[in-house]
């Protein structure tokens, strides 16, 4: 397929629709073109592949509003977002447990209609995917950031080398499957092949665990790990860091880091994709006059020109002065909306001055009580 179908339309679903339908969607199609369904057939593997990328993202909470926002291209660059992570079956069945099975091996709801734990078959198990958040201020998204974090993973365990078995020893074949990795029920006319037990699909079980991680094959380790955060980057974007996550099967691939990103509020900006806006005071004079003023941005003060008889709630554009665009190239703009700061104190002298103002803006040829101004507003 070289252009992506609207994983709406792969899934078969409406864009309003729930959660819970997109799953059935999903579930549906991935039983009708399960490779162990349909052995040899290349277009229903590549269906059944497309079928879970397009649940990958509109089966996440974070993912779906970004795809919805910007397609395909949320997902296209610089590992932002995590979309076609999936380069083979294995990391498929290894990403959604849930619906193929605890193991991702194919139990569950797959492992009744097509063999169980047959699938680990494949290959050694890919590690599990890690998760953090990224908290960064207005300033950092503008500039683009990197990160060093100090994460947990899961490594092979260096006394056992990942085997889990205690040095000097090694697996032994499970008794109980014979090293097949299932068992077989007999129901009527029926035989049921589900994952063995005993060694949980393995074929094999420890006859002498390893005492540093108890047969896990398993150890806690910290490690630093720079993230390289591009420039504006939007709330709950992912970063993809490549085999930053836990240790997988012993020959099998590392999971990954999903950096979760959250903007800070700002106390003068406020954002709207590539666009900040903010708010700025001026006088009644500055307005009513018109003034130059130096206006405060992301990356320094700019000069801007109040025309003479501007209108309080007024929004100015400053082209060029928001945040990187994170899918190409340029820069948003800076909305700058200006408002009349009443003094809660004024002097006699300016009283004075207001009070001749007033009068004299009543007395203009035309002018209208403030009632009638109220009444023309209404339709009056």
């Amino acid at each position: 397929m070289s252009q992506k179908r609207d994983f709406y339309d792969v899934l078969g679903v409406q864009r309003n629709a729930s959660q819970d339908e997109i799953k059935k969607a999903y579930r549906k199609l991935a039983l009708q073109h399960h490779p162990d369904r349909n052995q040899g057939d290349d277009e229903a593997e590549a269906k059944f592949k497309e079928a879970a990328e397009a649940y990958d993202v509109l089966g996440d909470a974070e993912k779906r509003p970004q795809y919805d926002q910007f397609g395909h291209a949320a997902f296209s660059q610089g590992g932002v977002g995590g979309a076609g992570r999936f380069t083979n079956l294995e990391d498929i069945f290894s990403a959604f447990g849930d619906i193929f099975g605890a193991g991702g091996g194919g139990g569950g709801i797959f492992g009744d209609l097509f063999g169980g734990g047959a699938r680990r078959s494949r290959g050694p198990a890919r590690g599990r995917d890690l998760k953090i958040v990224l908290d960064l201020t207005l300033e950092e998204i503008d500039e683009g950031v990197e990160r060093t974090i100090s994460l947990k993973q899961h490594d092979h365990c260096k006394a056992c080398e990942g085997s889990g078995a205690l040095p000097g020893t090694s697996r032994v074949t499970c008794a109980t499957c014979g090293g097949r990795g299932q068992v077989h029920q007999s129901q009527g006319f029926f035989t049921m092949a589900t994952t063995c037990p005993a060694c949980r699909g393995a074929g094999q079980t420890l006859e002498s665990p390893c005492e540093t991680c108890h047969g896990s094959g398993k150890e806690v380790s910290k490690k630093d790990i720079t993230i390289r955060v591009p420039g504006g980057i939007e709330e709950g974007m992912r970063i993809r860091v490549e085999g930053a996550g836990d240790a997988g099967d012993p020959g099998g691939p590392r999971g990954d880091l999903y950096c979760v990103i959250r903007e800070r509020d700002h106390k003068m900006f406020q954002r709207s994709g590539p666009d900040v806006m903010t708010e700025i005071p001026f006088s009644f004079g500055q307005l009513a006059l018109g003034d130059k003023v130096e206006i405060p941005t992301l990356r320094g003060r700019v000069e801007m020109s109040i025309p003479s008889g501007t209108q309080s709630g007024k929004v100015f554009r400053l082209r060029g002065q928001g945040l990187p665009h994170v899918q190409a190239s340029g820069r948003g703009d800076q909305l700058v909306r200006v408002f009349i700061e009443v003094p809660k104190k004024v002097t006699r002298e300016q009283r004075e001055l207001l009070e001749e103002f007033e009068r004299l803006e009543s007395e203009k040829p035309g002018a209208k009580s403030f009632f009638d101004k109220i009444a023309s507003y209404f339709g009056g």
